[in-house]
C-alpha cells in the first residue's frame, strides 16, 4: 500500500477504537452520576421524613409524578428504594437519550472499524496478488523491474523477492555464459590438439616413405607441444574448478624473477636472447612461489618470442599499497587491436612469434588474479611489449 493508503488505514483503526472507547466512557459516566443523584436524593428524603413523618405522603406523590409510576412503599432507611424507585428512574428522558446516542456511536465506531478492516484486507490481498503475479512472470522469464508500491508490511518481502529473482537471473545468465565458454574452449582445445597430431601423422608417414630423415625430431617436437598443451589445459581446468590450491607464503621478488629466468636459461640461450634483472633490494610478496614463478616464466617467454635475439628486461618496486613487477622487451610491441584480447585463451596476436598456442598469458592471468593481484599488457612509449603485475597488500 502507498503511504496515503497506509495513513488512511491507521487513521480508520484509531478513530473507530477512539469512538467505541468514548461511547463506553459516556455510558459508564452517565450511570455513575445517576447513582450519585439517586443516593443524594435518598439522603435528603430520609432526613425530611425523620424530621417530619407526615411529609412521606407528599414526597411519594412528588416522586410518582416525576417518574410516572405508582408503587407502594414503607418507611425504611433507603427511602427511595422502599418507595420503589431506582437510580435510572431519575435520569428520565436524558438517560434514554444517552443510551440512544451511545448505541449510535457504538454502531458508528463498529462500522468504521469493519470498513477499515475490510479495506486493509482488500489492499493486502492486492499486494499478495501482485507479488504472486510477479513470481509467475519470473518463472516464465518475463519478469520486469518490480516497482516499489510504498512502505508497508510487505515492503521487506517485496525487496527480498526482487533480490532473489535478480540473483536467479544472474545465476542463469552466468550458467549460460559458462556453457557457451565451455563449448568455445572445447572447440579450441580440439583444434589445438588436432594440429600437433596431424603434424605427427604426416611426419611418421613421410619417414616411413623415406622422404624425411628428420621426422623423428619433428615428432618429438610436436609431442613436446602436445604435452605442454595437455598440462596447461589440466591446470586451467583445475583453476576453473577451484581445486588448484595456491599456498601463499612470503617470498622475495628478486628471487622469484631469478628462479624463473634460470628455468628458461636453455630456451633463452637457444634463441640468443638475454635477460636483465637488476637487484633493487629485498621486497617480500605474499604468493605461491611455484605457480607465481610459472606465471612470470610465461610472460618472459612471450617477450622473448616477440624479440628473439634481444633482451628481456625486468624491474620491481614496492609501496604501502602494492608490489609491482614490470617485464618488457625492445621489440615491435603488440598490435593495438590485440591488446584487449591478449589474456583470452587460445588467442594469438598478429605479431606473436614462435609456435605458441595462446594459452600461456591466460594461465598467467588466472594465477596472478587468484593471489589478490592484477596483470595488464601494453606497449612502451619507447617501443616494445610491456607486462605489469601488481600484488596488493590488502
Amino acid at each position: 500500500m502507498s503511504d496515503r493508503k497506509h495513513f488512511f488505514t491507521v487513521t480508520g483503526f484509531v478513530l473507530s477504537a477512539s469512538l467505541i472507547t468514548a461511547v463506553v466512557s459516556v455510558l459508564l459516566t452517565s450511570y455513575h452520576y445517576s447513582r450519585q443523584n439517586f443516593h443524594l436524593l435518598n439522603e435528603v428524603c430520609c432526613e425530611m421524613i425523620e424530621q417530619e413523618p407526615e411529609t412521606q405522603t407528599i414526597i411519594s406523590a412528588a416522586l410518582k409524578e416525576y417518574t410516572g409510576e405508582n408503587p407502594d412503599g414503607v418507611l425504611e432507611k433507603e427511602v427511595l428504594a422502599a418507595l420503589g424507585y431506582q437510580a435510572s428512574d431519575f435520569c428520565g428522558f436524558r438517560y434514554r437519550q444517552d443510551c440512544f446516542f451511545a448505541a449510535l456511536g457504538f454502531l458508528s465506531g463498529a462500522s468504521l472499524f469493519l470498513v477499515t478492516f475490510f479495506y486493509r484486507n482488500r489492499e493486502e490481498g492486492k499486494r499478495i496478488q501482485a507479488l504472486a503475479e510477479y513470481l509467475e512472470q519470473a518463472d516464465g522469464q518475463k519478469a520486469m523491474l518490480l516497482s516499489a508500491l510504498g512502505e508497508d508490511d510487505f515492503s521487506r518481502l517485496e525487496d527480498e523477492i526482487y533480490k532473489t529473482v535478480t540473483f536467479l537471473y544472474q545465476t542463469r545468465e552466468q550458467a549460460v555464459q559458462a556453457k557457451n565458454d565451455f563449448a568455445e574452449n572445447l572447440s579450441n582445445i580440439a583444434h589445438q590438439i588436432k594440429t600437433p597430431i596431424a603434424a605427427i601423422s604426416l611426419s611418421v608417414q613421410r619417414w616411413r616413405e623415406g622422404l624425411d630423415c628428420c621426422a623423428p625430431d619433428q615428432v618429438e617436437r610436436q609431442l613436446s607441444r602436445l604435452t605442454y598443451l595437455t598440462d596447461s589445459l589440466l591446470i586451467l581446468s583445475r583453476l576453473d574448478a577451484g581445486t588448484l590450491l595456491l599456498q601463499k607464503e612470503e617470498a622475495d621478488v628478486y628471487t622469484l624473477l631469478v628462479l624463473a629466468a634460470d628455468n628458461l636459461q636453455e630456451l633463452f640461450s637457444g634463441s640468443g636472447t638475454s635477460i636483465d634483472i637488476p637487484e633493487q633490494g629485498e621486497m617480500p610478496v605474499l604468493a605461491d612461489v611455484d605457480w607465481t614463478m610459472e606465471a612470470i616464466m610465461n610472460l618472459m617467454k612471450n617477450c622473448m618470442e616477440h624479440h628473439e635475439g634481444g633482451t628481456v628486461h625486468c624491474c620491481y618496486s614496492q609501496n604501502p599499497l602494492y608490489t609491482e613487477i614490470r617485464i618488457w622487451d625492445d621489440g615491435e610491441g603488440f598490435a593495438q587491436e590485440d591488446i584487449p584480447h591478449l589474456f583470452e585463451r587460445f588467442y594469438r596476436g598478429k605479431n606473436a612469434g614462435g609456435d605458441g598456442i595462446g594459452i600461456g598469458l591466460a594461465l598467467a592471468k588466472e594465477i596472478i588474479e587468484r593471489q589478490n593481484g592484477t596483470i595488464r599488457a601494453d606497449n612502451r612509449p619507447e617501443g616494445g611489449a610491456l607486462f605489469e603485475i601488481r600484488f596488493y597488500s590488502h
